[in-house]
């Protein structure tokens, strides 16, 4: 069915709630095994329903934030997703505490019972106002960022729009388009600091209800990490701060000398070639029907899936205005059908969201089929695996999109992946602070991410703009206000993906071949297990990074980029 034929009905939560306890009352006053199995079968396809309609809201709102209609339609599902999430964690405290525990994990699985020990956890009814609060300062924040309407080179454009302007040759031009980015932002500094306070107090007073000294023991929960905590992470962004810091320092200076500055300023940092950065040489459609082909070459499984995607209108590429910024892929579960939604600019950007965002729809593609929600979609760190290992396993087409600035894309591409571990990194470093660390003020945070900036993106130079320089970047990242401690996950994934790089590059079959297991699997295993199916090094693992990061010099180091 293509997307906009797809039925969309509010479902009205008394009913849901209604039907969801009779259900629940059948499982507690089940005598059997194969009585419980049905009714979790049953509550599953409640979960399913509720979960499309909410996902078709959600999907059409971001199309059209501007539209009335899917505007209050979001709103609802702000107001009611907390008592539906209240409902799962009844059904979630019945299945783990079943005396046939042990038979139905083997039936659906022991992921699906260690993902519920946590969220019964963290969760009590009394947060149900604290969660519904945090859905409305989200959908703020998403709201003013939307707002955008920027006067640029004759037009009024959106950040999106506006992004074509930010590594084009002429650096006057990048430093007006970058001035007007930020001018946005400044111009409301206060709103952004604002929504960001009240969304650290809700989530603080959420943990502080369930028993916890701050939000970070439950925001890992809420991520599903069940088997890694900030230990681990720490560790390993230890691992990005030594190995991967300096190589992405010489790859700063290579940039500075390739383009021919004196130093790099904040407006260089995006644009990589004199000559210009690689972009693609059609318009989307052209880019579209080349992911085709692209798709179609790669493998039979490939290339059903992108038929599926392209033939029921299951992707929304193009910017608009009232759009909301970023790209994401979801799924509709009662279609079974992935979604991909994007913000093309005529950008390099528009070839890798679509490999990016077709990674992650391919997985959900791959694992639609299975019975339980849980399992349609790993949890997030493991879920980027796929995005981010696509954009490595579709190098050999890239030459459709790119053409003679192909060698320029693929160099871009590889040591864009490394300077970008060290922005994650501190993105986690931020969050960890804020969390930790509730009372501070907005002024407080910008001093503190403007210091972990200085650890792990040391060439960052914001000598020309006040409102960086004391500390105000974090506010285009909509990860740190829509869905906290959720950004590590890149760089945990990132550094699996420069995994199947180097597999790719020894053993083409053999790497889609890991791929493609893992795809399959879908949620049904944690993160670290996952890493193991597909013949990964966990990032956990001291000597992960290590393991790569030799050969990716010296490829990088192989390349002259100054001829390119």
């Amino acid at each position: 069915m293509k997307f906009n034929d797809m039925h969309y009905e509010r479902p009205d939560i008394q009913d849901v709630e209604t039907n969801f306890r009779e259900l629940l009352s059948k499982f507690s006053s089940a005598e059997t095994l194969d009585e419980q199995v049905r009714v979790i079968e049953d509550v599953n396809a409640l979960r399913n329903h509720f979960m499309s309609m909410s996902t078709l809201a959600s999907i059409r709102n971001s199309i059209d934030t501007r539209n009335d209609y899917y505007r209050e339609e979001k709103s609802y599902f702000n107001q009611v997703n907390p008592t539906f999430e209240s409902l799962e964690i009844e059904f979630r405290r019945a299945i783990t505490s079943s005396e046939y525990r042990k038979e139905l994990e083997k039936t659906f699985g022991s992921q699906l019972f260690r993902i519920s020990d946590l969220a019964v956890q963290f969760f009590s009814p009394d947060i149900i106002e604290d969660l519904q609060q945090n859905n409305e300062l989200i959908t703020e924040y998403n709201k003013l960022v939307a707002s955008a309407k920027i006067s640029f080179d004759g037009q009024e454009l959106t950040l999106s729009q506006l992004g074509k302007y930010l590594n084009v040759p002429d650096r006057a031009v990048r430093k007006a388009a970058y001035e007007a980015r930020y001018g946005f932002f400044a111009s409301h500094e206060e709103e952004f600091d604002d929504i960001y306070d009240r969304m650290v107090r809700v989530r603080t007073s959420m943990a502080k209800k369930l028993g916890y000294d701050n939000f970070v023991k439950m925001g890992y929960a809420r991520m599903n990490r069940t088997d890694y905590g900030p230990a681990e992470v720490a560790a390993f962004r230890e691992q990005v701060r030594k190995l991967i810091v300096p190589l992405a320092g010489k790859l700063r200076e290579r940039q500075r000398i390739r383009i021919g500055v004196d130093s790099l300023h904040y407006y260089d940092n995006a644009f990589d070639f004199a000559s210009g950065n690689p972009a693609p040489k059609g318009n989307p459609d052209w880019i579209v029907e080349n992911g085709r082909k692209m798709y179609s070459e790669l493998s039979p499984e490939t290339n059903e899936f992108m038929s599926f995607m392209i033939d029921n209108e299951l992707m929304d590429l193009l910017s608009k205005d009232g759009k909301r910024v970023g790209g994401y892929c979801d799924i509709i579960p009662g279609e079974k059908a992935p979604f991909i939604f994007a913000n093309f600019n005529g950008t390099a950007h528009d070839v890798t969201v679509l490999t990016h965002e077709a990674g992650h729809a391919f997985q959900t593609y791959c694992s639609r089929n299975y019975s339980i929600l849980d399992y349609l979609n790993p949890t997030l760190e493991a879920a980027e695996i796929h995005s981010m290992s696509m954009e490595f396993l579709t190098w050999d087409w890239m030459h459709l999109f790119f053409e003679d600035d192909t060698a320029k894309f693929k160099f871009s591409h590889l040591s864009g992946a490394i300077g970008g571990l060290p922005y994650v990194a501190a993105v986690d470093e931020f969050q960890h602070f804020v969390y930790e660390h509730p009372e501070a003020s907005p002024a407080d945070r910008k001093t503190a991410w403007r210091n972990i900036e200085r650890t792990y993106l040391p060439h960052r130079n914001y000598a020309e703009n006040e409102y960086l320089e004391r500390g105000g970047f974090w506010h285009q990242q909509l990860h740190i206000f829509n869905y906290p401690f959720y950004y590590v996950d890149y760089a945990l994934a990132q550094i699996c993906a420069l995994q199947f790089w180097t597999k790719m590059n020894e053993n083409r079959e053999g790497a889609w071949n890991d791929y493609l297991h893992l795809c399959r699997l879908g949620g049904t295993k944690s993160f670290v297990d996952l890493v193991r199916e597909a013949n990964l090094i966990s990032p956990f693992e001291s000597g992960c990074v290590e393991s790569v990061i030799g050969e990716i010099e010296h490829w990088l180091d192989s390349v002259n980029d100054k001829q390119l």
